[in-house]
This record gives C-alpha cells, sequence and structure tokens, in this order.
C-alpha cells in the first residue's frame, strides 16, 4: 500500500489537511483525540474501488493547522460541512471513532439532509463513563504536567523501555500503538493546547460532559452501525448497547478481544464489516 499524499484546504483562514481518494458515493472517515488520517489510511484501499473516500486531519490534529479557538463538536462538525462544500459533496457516509463519533453525531444532527449513513466506533457522546486519564487532562495544572509528560527526554526513556520488553517477548497491541503514536505528536504547546481545549470541550473530571442522548430523541437517525471492541478501557463497550436502546434499528458489531481501536486491531474484519453494511439497500 503506498500512503496517499495529503492536500490542504484554507477553512476559517486555517490549513486543513486532508485525503481524497476513488469515486463513487462519499466516505468521510472522522478520527479521534490524539488521532490523525493516519489511523484510517489502511482502510482507503479497501474502500476507494467503489467509493470516493475523504479523510481529513481535524484541527489541532495531525498534519491540520493547531489555531487558538473553538474545538467544540459543533465547530468540528461545520469545519467537516465546509470541507464537504470545497469538495462539492452533497452527501455521506460518516465514519466516526471516539471523539470522530460525536462529531459525526453532532454533524447529522445539525446537517441530516446530508448524511446516508452513520458509522460509529468506540464513539464518544454515548454515556458518561470514559478512562481516568482523558479525564485527569481536565484539571488544572495539566497543561505543565503533559509538558514534561511529552517531552523528548521522557518520551525517549518510555520508548527504550518498550524496545527492551519486546526483546522479551511483549507484543504492544493496537491500542498501545495508537495511544503512543498520539502522545508522540504532543511535543510543541500548540499541540498540547489543541489537545486540552479539544478534550475540555467534551469531558469533564466526572466523564463525558456531552451526551448524545439529549438529541437522539428529537431526530429520526440514518442507517447506523455501531462498532465496538469488548476489551474498550477508554469507553466502556456496554455504551453500544445503550446506544442501541436508543436507536432501536440500528446495528451493533461488538469486536471480541479488541480495545478502544478495533478498526486496527481487526481492520479486515471491520473493512468486511463496513462494505456490507454500505451495500445494504
Amino acid at each position: 500500500m503506498i500512503p496517499l499524499a495529503p492536500q490542504t484546504v484554507v477553512l476559517h483562514g486555517h490549513e486543513l489537511s486532508y485525503v481524497d481518494s476513488g469515486s463513487g458515493s462519499v466516505v468521510l472517515f472522522i478520527h479521534g483525540i490524539l488521532g490523525s488520517q493516519r489511523q484510517w489510511s489502511h482502510l482507503v484501499d479497501e474502500v476507494d474501488e467503489d467509493h470516493r473516500v475523504v479523510v481529513p486531519d481535524l484541527f489541532g490534529h495531525g498534519d491540520s493547522a493547531k489555531p487558538t479557538g473553538d474545538y467544540s463538536l459543533g465547530s468540528h462538525a461545520a469545519t467537516l460541512r465546509d470541507l464537504l462544500d470545497h469538495l462539492g459533496v452533497e452527501r455521506v457516509t460518516l465514519v466516526g471513532h471516539s471523539l470522530g463519533g460525536g462529531i459525526a453525531m453532532q454533524f447529522y444532527y445539525l446537517f441530516p439532509e446530508r448524511v446516508d449513513r452513520l458509522v460509529l466506533v468506540a464513539s464518544g457522546g454515548l454515556g458518561r463513563e470514559v478512562n481516568l486519564v482523558l479525564r485527569s487532562a481536565t484539571l488544572p495544572g495539566a497543561e505543565q504536567v503533559l509538558g514534561v509528560i511529552a517531552s523528548g527526554p521522557v518520551l525517549e526513556r518510555v520508548e527504550a523501555l518498550g524496545r527492551g520488553a519486546q526483546k522479551v517477548g511483549w507484543k504492544p497491541g493496537a491500542d498501545i500503538g495508537a495511544i503512543w503514536r498520539g502522545f508522540t505528536s504532543l511535543g510543541d504547546r500548540e499541540s498540547r493546547r489543541a489537545f486540552l481545549a479539544t478534550t475540555r470541550a467534551v469531558i469533564d473530571i466526572g466523564g463525558q460532559s456531552i451526551s448524545a442522548h439529549d438529541h437522539l430523541a428529537g431526530v429520526t437517525p440514518p442507517p447506523t452501525l455501531i462498532v465496538w471492541g469488548s476489551k474498550d478501557r477508554m469507553i466502556p463497550a456496554w455504551h453500544a448497547l445503550s446506544a442501541q436502546r436508543a436507536l432501536p434499528q440500528c446495528r451493533v458489531e461488538l469486536f471480541e478481544g479488541a480495545g478502544h481501536f478495533p478498526h486496527l486491531d481487526d481492520p479486515d474484519r471491520f473493512a468486511r464489516v463496513l462494505r456490507d453494511f454500505m451495500a445494504q439497500g
């Protein structure tokens, strides 16, 4: 697989990085906190044979700008709407992971006429519970602590420990790899500021502060697929059942043994499930 070269567009005065590949009905992939378009890159070849695939880096993440400003779900959703306008895309299937799932639901709530299908992967916004690590990012002084944790010397030391553990047989799972890559992206102050602003827009010390259940009852949902890993330690898998009660017609796929990144734990199965869902009439 040859990585596709990202493109850039200026939206709201800032550069947004995205991949645009293939032709046909459009699938928009939305990553989560500390994520980037790279987390979906392995799926582009699986999907762009008969679909057009759009994969952005959200503002504050990856190669996109990290401005001071609004990192709320509504702001991210509006930015994605503007990206689709720039690309001349009217309707999409939204695939959102973690924070990206919350953004996908907010996008549908704001712009329902533009959404064909909704795919929520270990999604935020479906319950209060979330890992303590993310909740701690809302505490006073978190920026200073994060600056130390994400500093070069600390990251180098942790990486050395990881290499040593691998030599004696430890194999890091998809969650460890994805989270590690996310933390290594926080080496500069702008990235840390954007991470904290994004986190604090949806989480407080008690857990997730934004609930889709406040809005779901007032809209007719599109065809919806929910994918979760049974061993998700960031957001508990039972949130999928909570969502299913709110959206009785949705389809739920539980990936046994997978963590918070089921699309990385079992990418082949995820691609099959996604393609099957999009092929349904």
